[in-house]
């Protein structure tokens, strides 16, 4: 679920706003999304993986944190855009993706 919007990071691009596919956020009048409708989220990570600028913060949780006063797990901010390889100079999550080999070479037909 959204947690937390960056103010001091936030760029202002409202990626979020468009990307979000329940409608979660509102235009800021300073130009900061506001999380106006948390308990929309579907915790798709939409919103923190189109963020260009790493400024969102979406608990893997389905609900939102019961512990209002808790430390900001800052060290995991922009991890989801940085593991799916979304962004400048990382590598695409689909290069270093786990599963099947997949086949090459011309479709038989």
């Amino acid at each position: 679920m959204i947690e937390v919007v960056l103010a001091d990071a936030c760029i202002g691009c409202d990626k979020c706003v468009l990307a979000c596919p329940t409608n979660v956020f509102d235009h800021g009048t300073d130009g900061i999304p506001i999380i106006a409708r948390q308990s929309d989220c579907q915790t798709c990570f939409m919103c923190e993986a189109y963020c260009p600028a790493d400024a969102l913060y979406v608990s893997p949780e389905s609900g939102p944190d019961p512990r209002p006063h808790r430390r900001l797990p800052t060290e995991q901010i922009g991890t989801y855009r940085a593991r799916i390889g979304w962004g400048r100079g990382r590598t695409p999550g689909s290069s270093v993706a786990i599963g099947p080999e997949l086949p090459t070479g011309r479709p038989r037909g």
